[in-house]
């Protein structure tokens, strides 16, 4: 599961401003990498369900232990009942042991520009 293509739960309306996020992480150890990849397929399937979801997609460098993560929300509080709620939750908190780095970005863009590349999404991210 190297990559989780951009995938959309819910279209959001044309010319609107999304919240997006991105975030990078990078494991200890490659059991963390493990880990992180045993958990992706119940978020995922939280995300595709979650109010406010415009779109997310996942990159994954396992044997890099790295994993990028991108999003688009109706709203930061949309955002917000996602990672503390269903299996985000219990998952994050599991797997904060495991986490060497993190680095997480926020902005807002119109929702014609979705979903963001990777490239743009590196850029925020350093």
């Amino acid at each position: 599961m190297p990559t989780l293509p951009w995938t959309v739960p819910h279209r959001p309306p044309r010319a609107t401003e999304v919240h997006v996020f991105a975030s990078r992480f990078e494991t200890r150890t490659l059991w963390g990498a493990l880990k992180f990849l045993a958990a992706t397929p119940r978020v995922w399937r939280q995300v595709r369900s979650a109010p406010g979801a415009y779109g997310a997609a996942l990159k994954a460098e396992p044997f890099r232990r790295t994993f990028w993560t991108l999003s688009a929300w109706e709203s930061p509080e949309a955002l917000k009942a996602f990672a503390r709620s269903g299996t985000h939750a219990p998952a994050a908190r599991g797997l904060s042991g495991q986490m060497r780095d993190a680095a997480f970005a926020t902005w807002s863009a119109s929702s014609d520009d979705l979903p963001v590349s990777w490239p743009e999404v590196r850029r925020r991210l350093t």
